[in-house]
């Protein structure tokens, strides 16, 4: 039986004045799994996302991540963390537009020893795996929105993380490219790589493994299994 690739135990995190964004939330997200976590806008999803991504810090309560207590990293030792075990895609896509694709993707293991001419190589599998790799030379601009995420997608999987953190990730698509990121992040779960996908989209929830609900810092609902 496997273990648990991230775990949160009673985790709280109050902002300057105040403000309390998390207030005791405990999950635990295996490998494989499919995980959407839905509420409204000041539920606490984005705090929970930066947290269990390692990009800050609870006030109170544990974030375990591939069996390594995060209180207990350094800043250096976080850093390295994220860059070998997260994969980050947000809904601005945040690629450079002086940049190919292909070295868009690339930047992913920019600072992972890898050499210039690998780097690229696994860009361009990366984005052949993801239906692009027609579009390896074309800047941000000439590509679609649904292009411009698969891009993301590509470079978030560079380091072959163990948990893809999304936040929002269909929020600047249609209809139809939007179901093309689900079911390409679906797949991914296959392979064994945990999805954690932060959504106010009720509907493209329902569609993920697993549905965790909160409500003013506290998780209020959970629906399907923690196991896939």
């Amino acid at each position: 039986m496997s273990a648990p690739v991230l775990e949160c135990h009673d985790l709280t995190r109050h902002h300057p004045g105040g403000v309390q964004a998390l207030r005791g939330v405990s999950l635990r997200v295996w490998p494989g799994d499919f995980v959407a976590v839905v509420g409204p806008s000041g539920s606490g999803k984005s705090t929970l996302l930066q947290l269990i991504g390692a990009l800050d810090r609870p006030t109170a309560g544990e974030v375990v991540l591939a069996g390594r207590d995060l209180a207990r990293l350094s800043d250096r030792a976080l850093s390295r963390l994220r860059a070998e075990t997260i994969g980050f895609v947000f809904q601005q896509f945040h690629l450079s537009p002086l940049m190919t694709a292909c070295d868009n993707v690339a930047e992913g293991l920019l600072y992972s020893g890898v050499r210039h001419g690998e780097r690229r190589r696994r860009a361009a599998a990366a984005l052949a795996r993801l239906g692009l790799e027609d579009r390896l030379h074309h800047r941000p601009q000439a590509l679609s929105g649904g292009e411009r995420q698969r891009v993301a997608i590509a470079r978030a999987l560079m380091g072959e993380p163990a948990v893809i953190l999304a936040d929002e990730p269909t929020g600047n698509l249609d209809s139809v490219n939007g179901q093309l990121v689900v079911e390409i992040l679906r797949e991914l779960t296959a392979d064994g790589t945990a999805v954690v996908v932060v959504t106010h989209d009720h509907e493209l929830a329902a569609r993920m493994g697993r549905r965790i609900e909160l409500r003013d810092g506290l998780v209020v609902h959970e629906a399907g299994s923690g196991r896939q």
